[in-house]
């Protein structure tokens, strides 16, 4: 059955109360460089063997990460994913309503969220973990966000550790609200400049760690810095591996939490669905943005489980709620939670572990080669180098040999710093546990070659 509710009538009276003549009026603020004239160039017409047919051909361009030595991270890391937890999420158990607004009869999904925030929490080393958002980007949004809530201030400082994509997503949500943010100018190994920027009007400071350079940096003294002025530490984590060997973020004083969980559980997807995690201070839960999964019992005394708290969320509170997120990343948290049920503490240090010495491995038969020059002191799985060519061209070059070399950091900020500053020449290079040593030594050899050392 189509679902068309609205009748020409309808839509013109809609577009009446809200001040425009046309659907077409509600693009005006699109620049017309980013619209499309006319239709996308694909035929109007096809059988389904056809588009099967023309669909497979155009897969089949793409070199799968599995393929081919693979050392991309910069926020996305591939990570071998046990075929038991695709299984798993598809038991009858988890298939309940999708929004679990009536606890009697979604149980299943509340518990699995319940166990996720108790995995999260632990993890982060923080008091309370909320049942997800959509992804760590946006959850430093939301983090950048409940802080100005919290102090009352409107001012946001950036390290220049922090992923620009991440900076990027955070501006284009709090500016939408008036909040005003400082990024810091880009730097391998200073996350504690951010001190020297924090005054009256800092509500937070954002750091990450390890940085999108790689560097792992203990914020303890950033932790009691902000404090000391009143403002919040927001620690933001893009490969949630890292904390199973790290120090954790509640460890080092953070108040808030965000980070990105597609590394446990879920595989690489380009555009996602990821997972976003976001965990605070048990003070500061009235603030949080997001569902949040409590423990119960019921009228006969059994152990069950409820949202809670959901007066802070969008559809009691509409435009007061702590956010206009009212729901979940359910089927990544999912996978995340059996995931990380699985490994458990043990395996996860042990997982932990094994990507510490992959990245240590790539990094001393990188660091032979002459013009190659090591930039991250201390790193988890990812390191930064500078190449004695554009990192783009030397990716390019070595994509022809069937390696995906890693991410030029310029792809990720293109252009020249405040100061002036290029990036092009800097590589960012990320192993895993699914990094073989012979994937290793192909790199080196290869690049050896491609820049004819």
């Amino acid at each position: 059955m189509r679902y068309l509710p609205l009748t020409p009538d309808d839509r013109t009276a809609m577009l009446a109360a809200i001040g425009v003549t046309s659907i077409d009026d509600l693009f005006v603020d699109v620049p017309r460089a980013a619209r499309r004239d006319g239709f996308v160039d694909l035929p109007r017409v096809m059988g389904e063997l056809e588009v099967e047919r023309a669909l497979k051909a155009l897969a089949g361009k793409n070199t799968a990460a599995g393929d081919v030595p693979f050392f991309c991270g910069a926020g996305a890391y591939r990570h071998h994913v046990p075929a038991t937890v695709d299984h798993i999420i598809q038991r009858s158990e988890f298939l309940t309503s999708y929004t679990p607004y009536q606890p009697e009869i979604a149980q299943g999904t509340l518990q699995y969220l319940y166990e996720f925030q108790t995995q999260v929490a632990n993890l982060t080393g923080m008091e309370v973990a909320n049942a997800s958002l959509y992804d760590g980007s946006t959850a430093t949004a939301e983090g950048v966000l409940m802080a100005t809530r919290v102090t009352r201030r409107n001012k946001a400082v950036f390290s220049g550790g922090v992923h620009p994509h991440y900076v990027r997503a955070s501006e284009t949500v709090v500016h939408a609200v008036g909040v005003e943010t400082v990024s810091l100018p880009a730097a391998i190994d200073a996350e504690a400049a951010v001190i020297d920027a924090i005054d009256r009007d800092t509500a937070c400071v954002v750091v990450q760690t390890p940085n999108v350079f790689g560097t792992a940096t203990d914020v303890t003294k950033i932790a009691e810095a902000a404090k000391a002025a009143g403002a919040l530490l927001i620690v933001v984590v893009t490969e949630a591996v890292s904390m199973g060997l790290l120090k954790s973020p509640g460890e080092m004083g953070a108040d808030i939490v965000a980070a990105e969980g597609q590394s446990i559980g879920n595989a690489l997807n380009y555009g996602g669905p990821y997972v976003g995690l976001f965990a605070c201070k048990q003070s500061l839960i009235r603030q949080m943005p997001g569902r949040l999964c409590g423990e119960t019992v019921d009228a006969d005394g059994e152990r069950g489980f409820v949202l809670t708290l959901s007066t802070r969320e969008q559809h009691i509170r509409r435009d007061k709620a702590t956010s206009n997120i009212c729901t979940n990343s359910g089927l990544c948290c999912l996978a995340f939670s059996i995931h990380m049920s699985l490994l458990g503490e043990t395996g996860l240090r042990k997982l932990a572990l094994l990507n510490h010495e992959k990245a240590l491995a790539t990094r001393d038969a990188l660091a032979a080669i002459p013009g190659v020059e090591i930039l991250t002191p201390r790193f988890f799985n990812e390191f930064a180098v500078r190449l004695p060519r554009p990192a783009a061209e030397v990716v390019e070059a070595l994509g022809n040999h069937r390696i995906l070399a890693g991410v030029p950091y310029s792809r990720l900020a293109p252009g020249v710093g405040p100061n002036g500053e290029r990036w092009d020449d800097v590589l960012l290079i990320a192993a895993t546990e699914t990094t073989l040593d012979a994937d290793i030594q192909i790199l080196a050899k290869s690049l050896t070659k491609v820049l004819g050392a």
